[in-house]
């Protein structure tokens, strides 16, 4: 690949998280761009006036946030905190991209939907968070809209890795010491291997894309969260050693969207992304984990 831009010095905030770590797992990628990393506990974005030190004596052209409020349950019981973090957050950066020139790249998600649609949701589709943490997002979405222009907002669905906090990594670990587990399929989405998020943002920044605006990635095709589990274990070898169960009827906190799929066609449209299948990224990733 040709390189097409000059060195670009690129913040990732929220760094300690699953998408900022796979960011970094694959920079030796792209040594054309310089990568910065910032942890939320280094580099608080919900504190305007540390976010305004913090530029002052640097210089990006890109911000990508991955700092976020993302436990849903929790953000019902805690709004303030949700809001402090995925609306004030992200506006606090878009002012100080606004201030110097920088390209902020936001991460949000499905969950700005309330999941009435029976069809992958478009870019156009009007949101209806039916929860705090959605709620929070959207609001985060609007501020950068309102404020920036140069922007991009990326809404993902179902992030896992081997990082971090997540439902591929929780069944993995049931598997080693449970027998039976009970899995509901009263929700469809697409699990999204935040590996392949990672290169898609790097790519977007290599590439020089300027079609600014909101777009949706995530892995091709859809499934509820019986049938992301049944395929961990699958490809793990774990399924015929768990009694794996469904259920219609799943309490939580906190109301979530039936159906949440995302269209990645405007994506693929606009920057020509190979988005592998949700199978066949899980496949990919239990090999690299069995390396």
């Amino acid at each position: 690949m040709e390189k097409k831009l000059e060195k670009n010095n690129i913040l990732i905030t929220g760094s300690s998280g699953q998408l900022g770590q796979c960011i970094e797992k694959i920079k030796k990628n792209y040594p054309e761009l310089q990568l910065y990393f910032a942890s939320s506990e280094a580099f608080d974005i919900t504190k305007n006036e540390e976010v305004q030190r913090f530029f002052k004596d640097k210089s990006f052209n890109f911000v990508v946030n991955c700092a976020a409020y993302t436990n849903v349950e929790q953000a019902e019981k805690e709004p303030e905190k949700a809001f402090l973090v995925n609306a004030t957050g992200a506006l606090n950066l878009a002012k100080v991209c606004k201030e110097y020139n920088i390209t902020l790249i936001h991460i949000s998600t499905d969950y700005v939907f309330d999941g009435a649609k029976k069809t992958p949701y478009v870019e156009e589709d009007s949101p209806n968070p039916i929860n705090e943490y959605g709620k929070s997002k959207l609001a985060g979405e609007q501020y950068i809209k309102e404020t920036l222009e140069k922007y991009f907002i990326i809404r993902t669905s179902w992030l896992y890795s081997e990082f971090g906090h997540n439902f591929f990594k929780t069944i993995m670990k049931k598997s080693e010491t449970e027998r039976e587990l009970t899995i509901t399929t009263s929700e469809t989405g697409t699990p999204t291997n935040a590996n392949d998020l990672a290169k898609f943002l790097l790519d977007l920044i290599f590439d020089d894309h300027q079609k600014y605006g909101l777009y949706h990635f995530s892995n091709l095709g859809e499934a509820t969260w019986y049938d992301f589990a049944k395929e961990i274990l699958r490809v793990s070898g774990k399924l015929e050693d768990i009694i794996l169960k469904k259920t219609d009827n799943y309490s939580t906190f906190a109301q979530r969207p039936k159906y949440s799929v995302l269209s990645k066609q405007k994506a693929n449209t606009t920057f020509d992304s190979n988005i592998p299948d949700w199978k066949e990224s899980i496949n990919k990733l239990i090999r690299f984990e069995k390396k």
